[in-house]
């Protein structure tokens, strides 16, 4: 496409000289560089500047927001956040309306109302002591809390590795831009030199964003799991201390 050119003359009666040339547009060069631009800040491309630590770390995050999402969702099976109806329970049972209790736990799920309707039931075997009935209200209570706190230990190797991964993608991608910058000599350029290093730099970034969420959530389902075990420890001294009283058998 042909453009002109005009060039005005202050003091000519020539108004304008129009030069015919190859038109070349200035947006252009712009628009090449803002695609080249937006192919850099898409994900394969960052993930690419980042190398292999980046895709681990990539992968640690996509496990990291799988955990949180099914620990959220087996906590709310199990009750983490309803304990009203086995403190009603509870209350009942102190009131000595032990079957009126037993029949508003007998149909629940969730972790509290499992260990006080098991407390409540060895309390009435008459073929239990008290040392027994304790006994096997704990062992319940160990494996609810282990349910409780199941897929933590997860949250927690990913609240530290993924850390450590990227300062290990950071150091690796240090050490590549120093060798280039080693070859290259006395014709070494900074910027490429600085390109290397920021991009050595994602992998930490990376593993930081990671890391922070992973190690909040932890924290959070934690402290849920805390409230639960404490719920379920006055639930049952309360439930034993309403019962009836055996001695040993001899």
């Amino acid at each position: 496409m042909l453009a002109c050119t005009r060039l005005w003359a202050k003091r000519s009666g020539v108004q304008s000289i129009c030069l015919c040339g190859r038109e070349r547009r200035p947006g252009s060069a712009r628009r090449q560089h803002g695609r080249r631009a937006m192919d850099d800040a898409s994900l394969w491309g960052f993930l690419d500047r980042g190398g292999p630590a980046l895709w681990v770390i990539a992968g640690l995050s996509v496990l990291t927001l799988a955990l949180i999402l099914w620990k959220i969702w087996r906590l709310m099976l199990t009750g983490a956040w309803a304990g009203a109806a086995t403190a009603r329970a509870v209350a009942l049972w102190q009131d000595g309306a032990r079957d009126a209790a037993i029949a508003l736990l007998r149909a629940r799920r969730g972790l509290r109302a499992r260990l006080a309707l098991t407390a409540m039931r060895a309390v009435q075997n008459p073929q239990w002591t008290e040392a027994q009935a304790r006994e096997e209200t704990t062992r319940l209570a160990k494996g609810l809390l282990h349910e409780a706190r199941s897929g933590l230990r997860a949250l927690e190797l990913i609240a530290t590795i993924a850390p450590l991964v990227g300062l290990l993608g950071t150091v690796l991608g240090m050490i590549g831009a120093f060798q280039a910058l080693q070859d290259s000599g006395s014709s070494a350029d900074p910027a490429v030199l600085a390109g290397g290093i920021w991009e050595a730099l994602l992998t930490t970034a990376a593993g930081m964003a990671v890391a922070i969420p992973a190690s909040m959530a932890l924290s959070w389902f934690e402290s849920v799991a805390d409230t639960v075990q404490a719920d379920m420890e006055d639930a049952a001294t309360q439930i034993f201390i309403a019962g009836p009283i055996r001695t040993e058998r001899a």
